[in-house]
């Protein structure tokens, strides 16, 4: 009771702490989402030329296109594409709004009627275009909305096919806007003799090169400053995205010895029967196994990680254990053996010599819903089976009817040839259809169904006859027990603790852990080895993730990694000591080159190289677009000093590539004069409207005012 009036006279006090408690809670959040402070919103992701890019439809659009282009391409990837669109879209909407391009109601009915003159439900009795249908389509979409309607193998309705329409208007008025920036566009006749000079006037000329490597990288002495001059010299050279360095060592949850070895055990024990003790019954019931089950295709299906497949198979499907397989007795087992990711036990239960390649003809009636069946199909699927069930009465009775009767059948393809098909074992087929083709004899028919539709088959002939066998296999696949996936984890957590004292790198080492390293910038995703790991991405770029932190992160196919961020490299100019290794060799080349001068005294080039321990060299047929020079390489500010010079001329040293050069020009062949430039005009002019479309999209997104938030809201 006591303690309950202490409380009571305190309860002011209380209230004030969790009152300050709370605050500091939310301040601190504040600091750390600092769009609350800010006020970026958290639903606009980008704002481009003023114009914001909302965070719910760009997630809608990203939904949309994953959808179309499957699992193979992931989430990040897609986002990547979505913003490119919307980045291109605004940019581009912004240069038509200013030039006033639009697409008039004529002009859209003449882009769809481009776009869907080929569907049937836009064409009338003689297979021609007709607006009026394609009018009351759209009309009829609408009245309908939100409902849709079938069009070809699709279904729209009224809002995507608005969408579809402003697709199509956007892409008519971009390509009208490069077409009035393409029609600016072309070469001078100034333009086309230098173009045409730069081809046909050539040089011959004597020179001398002193090597960089005439001086040893010892005598040349760099600083720190240095370095960051030239880096400030050549800024764009330099300059870097934000990025982020780690390390990381992995704990693979990978099926350990005892693992694998249990599999195998477990394997063995389904070859016999097995008594079990019923609770329903209180009867001992007797399981049968391999050796006895009357059912393989159930007693497979139950036990094994790979359906049961009732065919013969050939030796390029048996796996590792295809030569066992094939010479073994029927009845016999092989196994267990291990085969990629699985572990295997194999009975054979049948042998057959059959063909790799067949030859058959068929006639193939589809239904609605079929796969590739067309708009004009409408019988459904028992009308189809009833239909192919009718002319396999007609061709069995009578083969020689089978051509006549082709004109009933679909696969137009092979109706050219008497609806014949010839294709090997390892070709991909519906495999209902190859099945029959090769499990049969030459001579058999008979009505298969695919998911094309009913096909009437008749087996021609087959060749190339080999051993096959059929198998019941069980296969487990191979993975770590809860134990080993339990000393993993502990594994981990013990390296994460040890690693708060140790260093990094020595601790791997000391656990026999091979250390990997990534860098990235912020919005990507791939870590060389893992793949897709957004989540590290985003843990390294956090504001307040410093050097030397490190975390566990679960990674999915391998169990975890621990990562420590060594380096934070900002936006801008690149670190110098990211950049002493690439400068270092700029800046020593160019105190070479210094040294090099001021060695120089002679006056003529056979001086020169005498003094320098060089020889002077020869180069024939120079031209100002072959920047190689003959015995010394790419040289292109050699090439074009010696276009600046008179025949006999000397030239100061140039400093090039690969060593100071002076040069001696002995001979000019100038260009023959052309009556008519009209050709070289053209094709400069072509290849300049052929590349002007992307560097005026180039241009427009580097002027864009961009305000990208993609990092913070949707990545």
């Amino acid at each position: 009771m006591a303690v309950l009036n202490k409380i009571r006279q305190r309860s002011l006090v209380l209230i004030l702490v969790i009152a300050l408690a709370l605050f500091s809670f939310v301040i601190g959040d504040l600091f750390k989402n600092s769009d609350a402070l800010t006020g970026t919103p958290q639903d606009i992701i980008a704002t481009v030329n003023g114009e914001d890019i909302k965070r719910d439809a760009f997630m809608f659009s990203v939904q949309n296109m994953q959808q179309r282009v499957g699992p193979t391409t992931t989430e990040t990837q897609v986002k990547n594409s979505v913003y490119s669109n919307e980045l291109r879209r605004i940019i581009l909407n912004t240069e038509l709004d200013k030039l006033g391009l639009s697409v008039e109601k004529d002009q859209m009915r003449e882009l769809l009627k481009n776009s869907f003159e080929s569907y049937p439900e836009f064409q009338n009795s003689d297979s021609i275009f007709d607006v009026n249908r394609l009018n009351a389509f759209i009309s009829n979409l609408k009245d309908i909305q939100p409902e849709s309607a079938p069009l070809g193998n699709l279904l729209v309705n009224y809002a995507s096919w608005t969408d579809n329409e402003q697709s199509l208007a956007n892409t008519a008025m971009t390509q009208s806007y490069y077409n009035l920036i393409k029609a600016g566009v072309g070469a001078t006749i100034a333009e086309a003799e230098d173009e045409y000079e730069a081809d046909a006037k050539t040089l011959d000329i004597n020179y001398v090169q002193i090597p960089y490597t005439s001086i040893a990288d010892s005598l040349v002495t760099v600083t720190k400053s240095e370095i960051e001059a030239y880096m400030k010299a050549h800024e764009d050279e330099y300059k870097v995205e934000a990025t982020r360095e780690i390390l990381f060592v992995e704990f693979r949850e990978d099926a350990s010895k005892e693992d694998e070895d249990a599999i195998k055990e477990e394997l063995l024990t389904l070859k016999n029967d097995k008594v079990e003790f019923n609770e329903n019954t209180k009867k001992a019931d007797t399981i049968l196994g391999f050796d006895n089950t009357k059912n393989i295709e159930a007693f497979v299906n139950s036990y094994s990680d790979i359906k049961y497949a009732d065919e013969f198979s050939r030796a390029s499907q048996l796996g590792v254990a295809k030569d066992s397989l094939l010479n073994a007795e029927v009845g016999s087992y092989y196994g267990p053996y291990k085969d990629g990711i699985y572990y295997k036990y194999s009975k054979v239960l049948a042998k057959a010599s059959l063909p790799d390649s067949v030859k058959v003809r068929h006639i193939l009636i589809p239904y609605v819903g079929a796969q590739a069946a067309g708009p004009d199909i409408i019988q459904t699927a028992d009308e189809a089976k009833v239909t192919a069930d009718s002319i396999y009465n007609v061709v069995r009775r009578s083969r020689s009817k089978f051509k006549n009767l082709l004109e009933l059948s679909s696969d137009k393809v092979s109706n050219e040839n008497d609806g014949v098909i010839e294709f090997a074992y390892n070709q991909s087929f519906a495999p209902e259809f190859k099945s029959y083709s090769f499990d049969n004899k030459k001579g058999d028919m008979g009505v298969v169904e695919t998911s094309f539709g009913y096909h009437i088959v008749e087996i021609l002939d087959q060749t190339e006859f080999n051993n096959t066998a059929k198998v019941a296999t069980i296969a487990r696949k191979i993975e770590a027990s809860e134990k080993t996936i339990d000393d993993v984890f502990n594994a981990k957590s013990k390296f994460e603790i040890a690693a708060e004292t140790t260093e990094f790198n020595d601790l791997a080492k000391e656990k026999g852990l091979t250390v990997r390293t990534s860098t990235f910038k912020e919005l990507e995703e791939n870590i060389p080895g893992l793949g897709s790991q957004r989540q590290v991405v985003r843990w390294a770029f956090e504001d307040d993730i410093k050097v030397g932190d490190y975390k566990s992160f679960p990674i999915s196919g391998v169990g975890f990694i621990v990562a420590k961020l060594v380096d934070i490299n900002k936006e801008g100019l690149m670190s110098v000591e990211n950049a002493t290794t690439p400068v270092l060799v700029e800046v020593r080349k160019e105190k070479k080159a210094e040294m090099i001068r001021a060695k120089i005294s002679a006056s003529t080039l056979a001086d020169i190289a005498n003094n320098q321990g060089q020889t002077v060299r020869t180069a024939a047929a120079l031209t100002e677009k072959n920047t190689t020079l003959s015995g010394a390489g790419i040289e292109p500010k050699v090439v074009g000093a010696a276009f600046g010079l008179a025949q006999g001329a000397i030239s100061k040293p140039i400093d090039g590539e690969r060593g100071v050069y002076i040069l001696q020009v002995n001979k000019i062949t100038e260009a023959p004069k052309l009556e008519n430039y009209a050709a070289i005009i053209a094709r400069l002019g072509n290849a300049l409207k052929n590349t002007v479309q992307n560097k005026v999209y180039t241009a427009l997104e580097a002027a864009a005012e961009i305000d990208d938030n993609r990092a913070k809201t949707v990545y």
